[in-house]
């Protein structure tokens, strides 16, 4: 398990997204799902609204079917659909040293923010994590303009 290999298992264990926050986002079109040529799901990226924004809440792909491009695929149409629907940024809270975390967004233009641009729901955000369990150290918020 790759949580595991990284030493994240015991960070990640209690930040699980439900099936109920998985329908609202559903719901409300912040939902995006990558299916395997059997149409079994195998992945998914899910966006909220934070301080204006499009947030990246998770993108997840299941490791079987990693490193063939659906990772980059699901953000890039969470960062189509950002700019179509008028944001002018997508945040998100990632590992700060883990290779399919922060040096993944960086690579796709994603850039860490200083404590004084992390607006009010970030904040909340980022404390929200670490009271599910997240280590805030291991922790960074990016940002993405999409002007």
């Amino acid at each position: 398990m790759l949580l595991e290999e990284a030493g994240l298992l015991d960070d990640a264990a209690g930040d699980v997204t439900s099936l109920a926050e998985l329908e609202q986002a559903r719901a409300a079109g912040r939902l995006w799902v990558a299916r395997a040529r059997d149409g079994e799901r195998v992945g998914f990226a899910q966006v909220e609204i934070v301080d204006g924004d499009a947030h990246l809440e998770e993108i997840d792909v299941d490791p079987a079917h990693g490193r063939r491009g659906l990772g980059r695929a699901l953000l890039e149409v969470v960062l189509d659909w950002a700019r179509s629907a008028g944001h002018r940024a997508v945040t998100l809270t990632t590992f700060r040293d883990v290779p399919w975390n922060a040096p993944f967004y960086a690579g796709a233009g994603f850039r860490v923010l200083a404590p004084h641009e992390i607006g009010p729901g970030l904040a909340e955000v980022v404390w929200d994590e670490t009271a599910r369990g997240l280590d805030p150290a291991r922790r960074v918020v990016m940002r993405l303009d999409l002007s």
